[in-house]
């Protein structure tokens, strides 16, 4: 239940990074391809910090932890790259 509720914060950030590229950038795909440039190295942090609590406070190992942490990182980055993708192929 935890990694979906991560993940789902993770949606979100993208939700804010792309509302955010929008305001900043105005109408059209490439603020959209901004915003979700922007995501990426900013959604690897948090689920770095995700894999850190896990091992450091709840006693994973890395080897347990690290598993999840791609899942948590590949799944909403995997939705930016193909909205990045299909954005500029627009």
């Amino acid at each position: 239940m935890h990694t979906i509720m991560v993940m789902l914060g993770g949606f979100a950030l993208l939700a804010l990074c792309l509302l955010g590229g929008r305001l900043f950038g105005g109408p059209g795909a490439a603020s959209l391809i901004r915003g979700a440039k922007a995501f990426l190295p900013l959604w690897l942090i948090g689920a770095g910090i995700n894999m850190y609590i896990g091992v450091v406070q709840a006693g994973y190992s890395v080897a347990e932890e690290l598993p999840i942490f791609v899942l948590i990182y590949a799944v909403p980055a995997a939705v930016a790259g193909l909205l990045w993708w299909r954005l500029a192929r627009a």
